[in-house]
């Protein structure tokens, strides 16, 4: 019988040793998030903008908890990305569990939110309380990652504090191989909301090529 070991109690050497996941040093393992991206309207980048500024007003009432997050960042940018129009859809709190391959260990969890083609898994989100850092949220993020029952295709996650944004791709195997974009931070210079509803964009297409 395996020990349950809960994901948010997961450290990432936990997860590397248990699982065998692998880095790769390799700049093109994770190129989808890069190149050619579609582009962002002036409509949108005006949203956008008043995105970043209800962020910025809302920090200034702490605490900022997950729950937050969603309603006031996340969410518009699933909208604007048109992950709620068909054939994607989205869940939340889907309970996953995943055995390492001694089946020593299980790891249970609730993936904060999910969005979906039909049955085919699009991407799973991790969103953390805005004090919190992304890299808090990696070893969870992964473990559910590596519970996708359709390991075959391009498995894609992202972390969220409302104020950073990562994302993830992972690959299946003997050895899984995982990698991240950069951070995009709504503090810096700017609006770096635009560059991830564009890098949100890109996954819907990728997505509705695949059959």
């Amino acid at each position: 019988m395996s020990d349950i070991v809960y994901s948010k109690n997961l450290t990432l050497h936990e997860l590397e040793t248990k699982f065998h996941l692998e880095l790769p040093d390799d700049p093109q393992f994770f190129s989808e998030w890069q190149g050619s991206l579609p582009a962002v309207s002036d409509q949108e980048k005006q949203f956008l903008d008043k995105l970043k500024a209800g962020y910025l007003n809302l920090i200034k009432y702490p605490p900022v908890l997950e729950n937050t997050v969603q309603m006031a960042i996340l969410a518009p940018l699933l909208f604007f990305a048109d992950f709620y129009l068909p054939p994607f859809h989205i869940t939340s709190e889907m309970s996953v569990s995943v055995s390492e391959l001694d089946e020593d260990i299980t790891v249970e969890g609730k993936i904060d939110i999910l969005v979906l083609r039909e049955h085919l898994w699009v991407m799973v989100i991790e969103s953390k309380r805005a004090s919190f850092s992304v890299e808090a949220g990696l070893a969870q993020l992964l473990s559910y990652m590596l519970a996708n029952p359709d390991p075959d295709y391009l498995n894609i996650g992202l972390i969220t504090t409302g104020g950073s944004f990562m994302f993830v791709k992972l690959v299946a195997g003997k050895n899984p191989r995982y990698s991240f974009s950069r951070v995009f931070e709504i503090r810096n210079p700017g609006n770096e909301l635009y560059s991830v509803l564009s890098i949100l964009k890109h996954f819907r297409q990728l997505f509705l090529h695949i059959s």
